[in-house]
């Protein structure tokens, strides 16, 4: 039976479309926000950190890698703290999170793009510290932020659309982020000043596109194990976590993307240094974000016709293929800007199909999760799933660091030695291939999760729910959080 089909009979269950426009754009205009402040950290702090505050890469390198590790133990700790939360205000389960943490994100963003009057060891400290904190608020608001998903809307198809249109409203965070922020900063004659004006900019607009997805989103389906539509006894911590580990799809959605995001993140840290040195060329970065990153919208655009032709975990992987031959021909070929802007726009929609899935691919290994434990928890799951995205964030921060280390990056010099320019053409090509295989290699032979199974899970469930709901226990799974094995 065809996936149209069975996605037409989870339909007529009960799992009809819900959401307005107005809300899918809404929850799209969260991720804009979100990037507006991620973003700085991961495209100009590096540079930040060695040019501006004068930190060696490798101790720069380790900042990220060290900070990167504690936020992603804080993703966990916010996701269970969000999913046992037994008492919910008007603002609902999810929403309250986001609410009062936004605005002590966007000003911790301003104050790690600051330069103390300190030693070379107090700005060290500084950064770390402001950057840990900035980590570590950044995972109160985004963690409810994507366990919004399945409590939004139990649609697939919709979750789909909201999938594609957050990492519509994200590209286009980091389109905006690439093309404006540099010339910011270049129309200052001090370039401190020019950082401070610029983050701030972006801080005030990401905090903004924020506060419209809060008031533009709506919470429907609040069920946790001990939520307010649950009575079931508190599931143990011990077993909730059990629960996560014995989600295979789960655990290969993680591994791909501890792949594909570090690759990314790599990318983008270090394409700043490769249009400076290698290019010689600091406008080709806005060239790259304007051109090249544009692609990733027409990428968006047709990912849910190709899910709805080949599927999710089919589209995955062409995205990620697509991804590995375009950087496999820049190693070899970009030596100036028009063949660097012609690639990277084959990267960025290749990694745009992937990308634009994840969301998606989370909400479905929450109601695998459940249908093999009883358990249902939203933001515990998908604070797993970034905790791998965290994990990868400390690799894409360190090994920069170390790798420019190693060939000896000289910060602010005119030129820099051939050893240096191969170190940052591996980084920005090499990496990220290796990153994309490694990701086809986990969707293939772990997720296996496909659209059928999830359709006919989606059917289980509400059976499941509906029994309960309707008092008759026959066939329910034990709320404890007993596992039960894949057929």
């Amino acid at each position: 039976m065809g996936v149209s089909t069975q996605t037409g009979q989870v339909a007529s269950a009960g799992l009809r479309p819900v959401l307005t426009l107005r809300e899918k754009l809404g929850y799209g205009s969260g991720d804009l926000g979100f990037n507006f402040l991620f973003d700085m950290g991961q495209l100009y702090l590096l540079k930040f950190f060695t040019d501006a505050l004068g930190i060696n890469p490798a101790i720069a390198g380790t900042i990220f890698l060290v900070a990167k590790i504690w936020d992603a133990f804080a993703d966990v700790a916010v996701g269970t703290w969000v999913d046992n939360r037994t008492k919910l205000g008007k603002r609902g389960k999810y929403r309250s999170f986001i609410f009062y943490a936004t605005i002590p994100l966007a000003l911790l963003l301003i104050a790690s793009f600051q330069v103390p009057d300190f030693s070379l060891t107090g700005r060290t400290v500084w950064a770390f510290l402001i950057y840990i904190l900035f980590g570590t608020v950044y995972s109160i608001a985004n963690i409810p932020y994507g366990a919004l998903v399945p409590a939004m809307t139990r649609n697939l198809q919709e979750r789909s659309v909201l999938s594609s249109l957050r990492q519509g409203g994200g590209t286009l965070g980091l389109l905006i982020s690439t093309v404006v922020f540099w010339p910011i900063v270049n129309a200052f004659d001090d370039q401190a000043q020019g950082y401070t004006v610029a983050v701030t900019v972006f801080a005030i607009a990401g905090t903004v596109m924020i506060y419209v997805m809060y008031h533009n989103v709506q919470e429907r389906f609040i069920s946790s194990p001990h939520g307010v539509q649950n009575t079931a006894p508190r599931v143990p911590l011990s077993k909730q976590y059990r629960m996560l580990f014995a989600n295979r799809p789960l655990m290969g959605l993680c591994l791909a993307n501890l792949a594909i995001f570090s690759a990314f993140n790599v990318r983008i840290a270090v394409q700043v240094y490769f249009t400076e040195y290698n290019l010689g060329n600091t406008w080709a970065l806005s060239f790259i974000g304007l051109f090249a990153i544009a692609w990733v919208f027409p990428g968006v655009a047709v990912t849910p016709w190709l899910t709805r032709r080949i599927g999710k975990r089919q589209t995955y992987i062409l995205g990620c293929a697509i991804w590995f031959v375009a950087d496999f021909l820049a190693f070899f070929v970009v030596h100036d800007t028009l063949s660097l802007v012609i690639l990277s726009s084959f990267t960025f929609f290749g990694s745009a199909l992937p990308n634009s899935l994840n969301w998606a691919m989370v909400s479905d290994t929450v109601e695998y999760g459940e249908l093999k434990s009883g358990i249902r928890s939203e933001a515990l799951t998908y604070s797993a799933f970034t905790w791998f995205r965290k994990l990868s964030q400390a690799i894409a921060g360190f090994v920069p660091g170390v790798v420019l280390a190693l060939v000896a990056y000289a910060p602010n010099v005119a030129q820099q030695s051939e050893q240096a320019l191969f170190g940052i053409r591996a980084l920005m090509f090499l990496y990220p291939m290796v990153m994309a295989v490694f990701a086809i290699v986990a969707i293939w032979f772990v997720y296996k999760l496909s659209d059928e199974r999830c359709v006919e899970i989606q059917q289980e469930l509400h059976v499941r729910h509906t029994q309960q709901e309707a008092g008759d226990d026959t066939g329910s799974a034990d709320l404890t959080g007993t596992l039960v094995t894949e057929k």
